[in-house]
């Protein structure tokens, strides 16, 4: 066949023949389908078809009359203009060889598939799926087509789609030659995702760029709902290296709202798709299960270990999965390379500081990690953009491909619905510009005209704040800076800021807690999932079964979330060292977690109470330890993360300590069994004083600043009328650390510090560099501050030239 190439007969070499989208569909059918890649079979309408039909009708000439003098920032002009060429193409009917050969692999498709095969058509121009310029969303797609009428009016239109306005645009954009790009058109199997799911993979994340993880989006039918942002779907992490080492695990996961599918229907004479209401009880369960986000990230790693070797360094892909409800099986329908965060400069790392606190007027999903102002423009129609002005913040329900033009000279989007793979955060990341999506509410919120401040610099949460907030902008080159000698760690509790604080130059974890997990990810007392039987708040314990619904046990609800948070935590600093802290959470704080009243006794003063290692082995709290225990042996055994060592708290004696390791090794978290390592708070005089017996039971030593100062100094730091006599600085105070860190050197055990002090305190950095403390842990906002303090002492201290200083820790 002349105008006919099949999947099997193309590889990536071939775009200028068939287009990227089609290239890559032939690479994966013949070198991964072999290796177990779903991908459905089909052929390519070549480019040169296409040329074909033109030439046949002498079309070229009318287009070229019909863009000449285009201006791309007139939209009126550019939407006249493009509906012209679109039916000058449309005008141009294909030629009687070309429409033969496709109607006779059309009957060879169907002799593979069977008689009532339906198939999707879709566009693959030559520009398209490139490293540099994706084109994602630019053409047409068809699918379910079904019979050789449909099947050569579909192609004609993909030919007309090459002229859409978002595509010439963007071709200007980019610096393409509308008349140096070609279209193909791929005609596939058609994956019946109506009937199951669907959805997006990228193999790296997408806000950090951090590569070590899969991460994949899916929810109900068809995935232009996924695509456009149309639904607020699930997201699962997969880490890769993990996986590759046989740990079948999910690293993380969030449970998207998925309020509506697409499905087909019938309407102006052919078949169409339409948005129906997805049932409630199929709203709150995962598209699809452990085992299928297991079975689509072999997939996605097979891709991108394929296009790696072809290219000769680590390629980044950009996959589109899809389900079919009728054979059950999963497959890859398009791949092309990631072209936004992988290109993001390695080593260069933003830090974007809010410089004040507004009245917030909407939160959602934030994309990016950037802070921008501007009057708001809502946008409730597409007739409305008329009307927007550049350096407004475009608020709207969704956004569409057609937007482009606009969208390009936002200030900031915000939008009702989506999440982190739809359109909107698409082209936020290739703009690099801050978009707070999937926010409910945003345009009934926010009005045209209101000065706003859009920021997506304070985790995964975006806000939008009243009026215009001062902020700052550094970008810093992390390859200039020096490593110490002393190790310098970051404290971390919320796993959503995990793969961005990673990208930091910090030796591990020195502290992660479990409180922000328990609070913020589980929000239920441990022991009232434990014991749901004795939680008496009727409503609180409604509460309680919505957040655990389908779990068969509200204990497996605990062990899951706490394990994927320790987890993501581990994953993002991995292989470097995470130490994660035992929960210390004081009586008046767990009774405000839900269930937690009728668990918890009133005291005096939680401060000194049960806190710490005295719960672990109490039999009030018995069977909660026992589900932190299962959620730590869940991150080291099952997800494989054996860079997480153990810290218990507020260990107030020798006894007690034997009794919280003998508690641990029942659990089965046995010190230095498969490399675990179990470390102690220095928080309590009597771990300084008795510091060669702590020596003994455990691998290291974490000096808590905070707990110490009070405790040497008899403050409550809680109480605002003693506050002020609360200082890390005293002398009292740092002498006992002094002798931390002498004892535990004395001893060969490893000495840190993980309190607040040194975050906030330059001479106490020096001092403890001066005393030979081995690490320090600070807060990610004051990681590369305190670096250059520590540098400038080490080099005080062992001058150029002695070996030491500069050395990576």
């Amino acid at each position: 066949m002349k105008y006919i190439r099949w999947f099997a007969e193309l590889g990536a070499d071939d775009v200028p023949l068939v287009g990227g989208k089609n290239a890559s569909l032939g690479e994966m059918f013949s070198a991964l389908a072999p290796q177990g890649v779903n991908v459905p079979d089909g052929f390519a309408v070549t480019a040169e078809a296409y040329r074909h039909v033109l030439d046949q009708a002498d079309a070229w000439p009318r287009l070229h009359e019909a863009l000449s003098a285009l201006d791309p920032f007139d939209v009126e002009d550019l939407a006249c203009r493009a509906r012209r060429a679109r039916e000058i193409v449309m005008a141009a009917p294909l030629p009687p060889d070309l429409a033969a050969e496709i109607v006779e692999a059309y009957a060879r498709l169907r002799r593979e598939y069977g008689e009532q095969l339906e198939v999707a058509v879709r566009s693959s121009a030559t520009a398209e799926d490139l490293p540099g310029a994706s084109f994602a969303g630019q053409h047409e797609t068809y699918l379910n087509v079904n019979g050789e009428g449909p099947l050569l009016e579909a192609v004609r239109r993909c030919f007309a789609s090459l002229f859409k306005d978002r595509a010439i645009r963007y071709r200007m954009d980019q610096g393409f030659d509308h008349f140096k790009v070609f279209q193909s058109v791929g005609v596939m199997k058609m994956v019946r995702a109506d009937r199951a799911a669907s959805g997006v993979i990228f193999t790296l994340d997408t806000e950090s760029g951090f590569r070590d993880v899969v991460f994949i989006t899916g929810a109900y039918g068809l995935g232009e709902n996924v695509v456009q942002g149309t639904v607020d779907p699930d997201e699962f992490h997969v880490f890769k290296p993990t996986l590759r080492q046989g740990h079948r695990t999910v690293l993380r996961r969030k449970l998207g709202g998925k309020e509506v599918r697409m499905v087909y229907s019938w309407g102006a004479g052919r078949e169409t798709t339409r948005n129906v209401p997805t049932p409630r009880e199929e709203q709150a369960r995962y598209c699809i299960c452990d085992d299928e986000v297991l079975a689509l990230a072999d997939a996605a790693l097979a891709v991108e270990d394929h296009y790696s070797r072809r290219a000769g360094q680590p390629v980044p892909m950009d996959i589109e999965w899809a389900k079919d409800g009728l054979d059950g099986r999963l497959y890859i329908v398009q791949a092309r390379p990631e072209t936004v965060a992988s290109r993001r400069p390695v080593g260069q790392f933003d830090e974007v500081r809010l410089g004040a606190q507004g009245s917030v007027l909407a939160t959602g999903r934030a994309v990016g990690s950037r802070i921008a102002t501007g009057p708001v423009r809502v946008v409730r129609d597409v007739s409305e953009l008329g009307a927007f002005q550049p350096g407004e913040v475009l608020v709207a329900d969704t956004t569409m491909p057609d937007w482009g033009t606009v969208m390009k000279t936002a200030a900031a989007l915000v939008t009702n619905r989506g999440g982190r793979t739809c359109h909107a955060a698409i082209v936020a990341r290739e703009l690099g510009i801050p978009a707070v999506v999937g926010c409910d509410d945003a345009t009934t919120r926010l009005h045209t005209g209101d000065e706003v401040t859009v920021s997506c610099a304070e985790g995964a949460v975006g806000r939008v704040y009243a009026g215009v907030l001062p902020f700052t902008h550094r970008c810093i080159d992390l390859g200039t800076l020096a490593r110490p000698r002393t190790q310098l760690m970051v404290n971390v509790g919320n796993p959503d800021t995990a793969f961005q604080t990673a990208l930091l130059p910090a030796a591990g974890v020195g502290l992660a807690r479990m409180e922000f997990i328990v609070a913020e990810h589980i929000r239920v007392h441990p022991m009232a999932l434990a014991h749901p039987e004795r939680v008496p708040d009727v409503a609180e314990a409604a509460q309680i079964a919505r957040l655990t619904q389908g779990f068969e046990r509200g204990a497996d609800y605990f062990v899951r979330q706490l394990s994927e948070g320790i987890g993501t935590i581990a994953a993002a600093f991995h292989p470097r060292p995470v130490i994660v802290r035992l929960s210390d959470f004081k009586t008046n704080e767990y009774a405000q977690l839900l269930g937690g009243r009728g668990f918890e006794p009133h005291e005096e003063n939680p401060m000194l109470g049960l806190r710490g290692a005295s719960r672990y082995a109490h039999p009030a709290y018995a069977d909660g330890f026992a589900l932190e225990c299962a959620a730590l042996k869940r991150v080291r055994h099952d997800m494989g993360l054996t860079n997480v060592k153990l810290m218990v708290p507020f260990c107030r004696r020798v006894e007690e300590a034997e009794r919280v390791l003998q508690a641990l090794a029942t659990h089965g978290l046995v010190r230095g069994q498969d490399g675990l390592e179990v470390y102690v708070m220095c928080e309590i005089p009597n771990n300084v004083i008795q510091i060669d017996a702590f020596a003994r039971l455990f691998d290291g030593f974490s000096i808590g600043s905070n707990d110490l100062t009070q405790l040497v100094l008899g403050v409550d730091r809680d109480s605002e009328l003693v506050a002020f006599d609360f200082d890390e600085r005293d002398a009292g105070v740092m002498a006992m650390i002094r002798m931390a860190v002498e004892g535990a050197r004395r001893n060969g055990r490893h000495v840190g510090i993980c309190g607040q002090a040194p975050s906030d305190h330059p001479e106490l950095v020096r001092f403890l560099v001066e005393i030979g403390i081995d690490s320090i842990s600070v807060t990610p906002d004051t990681l590369l501050s305190v670096t250059r303090e520590v540098l400038a002492v080490e080099q005080r201290r062992d001058p150029p030239g002695s070996g030491t200083v500069g050395a990576a820790s």
